[in-house]
């Protein structure tokens, strides 16, 4: 399994690398609500993450891919969801930043994370597509697709961590609650962008 180790690090980090819904609203919540709020949301992200990889490997992944009402629930799920957090971010903008972010503004963050990747089909086909072209036949396929996974989570992370810490230093120039309120307009038509694309780019001709 170690010789297909690196070349699925590699494979997960150019996906990971790949503009998409997680990127976006990580991105876009560490400008509007700072470092602490993205590193909340990140944990989410990784849990979510996790879940998935976890179910993929009880082949609740398969269930998923191969049932057309379950794909499609999960997709415009995770389209309206990203809709209402564009919204949210909006109304957000609207009003005073906090100083600090106290610990239930955290945990929603957190929540929020968890909820945008469990609705992001583009995670669970990962996990049916990709990631079993890396197990080696005959060595064990739930061990290795546990290893493949926490792999595949631990580089995400990374990526995500480096989106919010960059995206974070953005987050000074918005003190201005006038200038926040302009880019919450910005912000929000972002995100909607983002659902537009994940609309597009999870069609399928069934």
């Amino acid at each position: 399994m170690i010789e297909t180790l690196l070349p699925f690090l590699l494979t997960a980090l150019v996906i990971e690398l790949t503009p998409g819904p997680n990127m976006g609203y990580l991105a876009v919540l560490s400008i509007d609500r700072g470092r602490r709020a993205g590193l909340a949301a990140v944990g989410g992200v990784a849990l979510g993450l996790l879940l998935l990889g976890l179910a993929a490997g009880f082949g609740l992944g398969s269930l998923i891919s191969e049932t057309r009402w379950l794909y499609e629930t999960l997709r415009w799920g995770g389209v309206a969801y990203l809709v209402w957090l564009a919204w949210d971010s909006y109304r957000e903008a609207q009003r005073p930043l906090e100083a600090q972010d106290g610990q239930h503004n955290l945990a929603g963050y957190f929540g929020r994370g968890l909820v945008t990747n469990l609705l992001n089909p583009k995670a669970a086909v990962f996990y049916i597509a990709v990631l079993p072209n890396f197990i080696v036949a005959g060595a064990g396929a739930g061990p290795q697709s546990l290893v493949l996974t926490l792999a595949y989570v631990a580089v995400a992370t990374v990526v995500h961590l480096g989106i919010v810490l960059l995206a974070s230093t953005l987050q000074p120039l918005l003190a201005s609650d006038r200038v926040r309120s302009r880019a919450g307009v910005g912000f929000g038509l972002v995100l909607v962008g983002i659902a537009i694309w994940l609309a597009v780019t999870t069609h399928r001709v069934w």
